[in-house]
């Protein structure tokens, strides 16, 4: 009987790490899975020899990181396969919105099996800021599949040092 209960009792924590293993996942991935729109390609192009679109997910991960730096706050978003004309970025309130279209690139070859892993088309990412920023001093580089993002922020957000006297 003493078997049957420590294998029990085994089974439950493997159970229960599992569902926590899930669940830390599900929450580190919350905000990286990203909504990805088909971009509709017309009739003419398939007639051209571009082959049909091929089911596939229309979610897919953009992880991204925001930071406080000091006197701005910083995203960074990992941007594969993207450019600077891909990518629009706006700031309103206190969101920054990020569009994009991540464009399919065409390999033919003489083979009639694939497998299509990457995610196409266009998306909008959101993230909130810690603190109120100047939009118009905004810097934004986009280099080796990284977009990095540098947001002032106000005055008023940035707090200041008070000095403590004695007497």
């Amino acid at each position: 009987m003493d078997k049957l209960a420590e294998l029990k009792h085994g089974l439950e924590e493997t159970w229960h790490s599992l569902g926590e293993g899930w669940r830390q996942l599900r929450e580190r991935a919350s905000e990286a899975l990203t909504r990805f729109t088909p971009i509709n390609r017309s009739r003419s192009a398939l007639e051209d020899g571009a082959s049909p679109p091929t089911l596939a997910s229309n979610w897919g991960l953009l992880a991204g990181d925001l930071y406080e730096d000091g006197d701005q706050v910083v995203v960074r978003l990992e941007v594969p396969g993207m450019v600077k004309e891909d990518l629009n970025l706006e700031v309103r309130g206190d969101a920054l919105i990020i569009r994009g279209e991540k464009r399919i690139e065409q390999e033919r070859g003489n083979g009639r099996y694939r497998v299509r892993q990457c995610t196409f088309g266009s998306f909008r990412r959101t993230f909130q800021l810690p603190a109120p920023v100047i939009a118009e001093k905004a810097r934004a580089r986009c280099s080796n599949g990284v977009l990095r993002i540098e947001l002032p922020k106000e005055e008023r957000a940035r707090g200041r040092r008070v000095e403590v006297r004695s007497g």
